[in-house]
């Protein structure tokens, strides 16, 4: 992607313009974002994909005053046990739609702007006449794009972060709109992290959540710390802990000096090479859903060129691979050749055929696995 091509998708901005000036820092509103837009999956259909096990949906229901204002339920949901759609007020969420759905997967092409590393999903909210969540903060940026229907959105710099505590829902208890908008088809509208908002349905309305996600400090020491602990084995000496100068103690309790040493020695020769936190990251960010599988694929490498299962998730740093939580060293043409296929998605058959033997081995193995797929006209 051209970094520096206007694109209407960003109301004229060109993505280097987007990310100085809005990315992480102020909201952006764009009218037809998307023009003419035709949602690709149909209430029915999303619907059907709310039944399915793997699928990760919610229902929110917004109750009468006087009841408690909010409930909520986890899917699956057979049909039958949601509200009537001309009943006012429910909302239908479904999570990673992008893993089911190939039409709705091809929506985030425009938005290879941000890192691969920060998507999180694409998630699509059903909503009958007055339907909603309240007003919330989320954790990571998003870009809320109407697809169906009309929804009038409160926007504003929360300071006041408390929460509702007659909910099960995270509900602001004192929210505060600085600005409102209704979104018709087409419109999108771009949010930073914490920026408070509140979406009503007005009728029957469906909206797409394209999220990314910002992992906390602690989430990514905890799995860095354990995945280079399954690297120890391969870096550490199997050196024993030693201490011919112990001297006879009267306080056996107390841990010696030595032996924290010890410990302190082991965990620098463990984090002394940053290829391997580097390793263990990538191999992190790479990890697929935990509800994603993949069927076994075809044999060979197909001539035609070759494109990532949408569920894949593919990405490099200056050593490494990345590939569905699996690492490749690489370097020279081949590390080329892999980097566009994270960059693009895609391989074409002249690309395939100036590639290495190794490289044509290596994507043999990613198409026996179902990561990679024939590319089509």
């Amino acid at each position: 992607m051209n970094i520096d091509q206007p694109l209407r998708l960003l109301g004229g901005l060109t993505p280097a313009q987007f990310m100085k000036r809005h990315w992480q820092r102020k909201p952006l509103l764009v009218r037809q974002a998307f023009a003419d837009f035709k949602a690709p999956l149909s209430r029915s259909e999303l619907v059907s994909l709310a039944a399915q096990e793997e699928v990760e949906s919610r229902l929110v229901i917004r109750e009468e005053p006087g009841r408690t204002p909010w409930r909520l339920r986890s899917g699956p949901f057979e049909r039958r046990a949601l509200p009537a759609f001309a009943k006012p007020g429910w909302t239908l969420l479904v999570q990673g739609v992008d893993l089911h759905v190939q039409s709705v997967a091809d929506l985030l092409a425009g938005f290879r702007f941000v890192p691969a590393a920060r998507l999180d999903d694409l998630m699509i909210s059903y909503a009958t006449d007055q339907g909603g969540v309240g007003p919330h903060f989320d954790s990571y940026d998003v870009f809320l794009l109407q697809a169906q229907g009309r929804r009038r959105w409160r926007i504003g710099r929360q300071k006041a972060l408390q929460l509702r505590d007659d909910t099960p829902l995270k509900i602001l208890a004192n929210f505060e709109p600085e600005a409102e908008y209704v979104l018709e088809p087409g419109d999108m509208l771009y949010l930073p992290p914490r920026y408070a908002h509140d979406g009503i349905a007005e009728g029957e309305c469906m909206t797409y959540s394209v999220g990314f996600r910002a992992p906390k400090r602690d989430e990514v020491a905890r799995d860095l710390m354990q995945r280079l602990g399954e690297q120890a084995d391969e870096v550490m000496d199997d050196q024993l802990y030693k201490d011919p100068d112990q001297a006879a103690t009267a306080s056996p309790g107390a841990i010696p000096a030595a032996l924290h040493n010890f410990a302190q020695d082991a965990l620098q020769r463990l984090l002394e090479d940053p290829s391997r936190w580097q390793r263990a990251l990538g191999e992190s960010l790479s990890e697929p859903k935990p509800q994603v599988w993949f069927q076994p694929g075809e044999e060979g490498l197909p001539l035609e060129g070759v494109v990532l299962d949408r569920r894949s998730r593919m990405m490099y740093d200056a050593t490494h691979i990345y590939l569905n939580g699996e690492s490749w060293r690489a370097s020279g043409a081949d590390a080329r050749l892999m980097r566009t296929l994270a960059d693009q998605r895609s391989l074409s058959a002249q690309q395939l055929a100036k590639s290495s033997q190794g490289a044509k081995d290596l994507l043999k193995d990613w198409c026996a696995a179902g990561w990679l797929l024939r590319k089509t006209p």
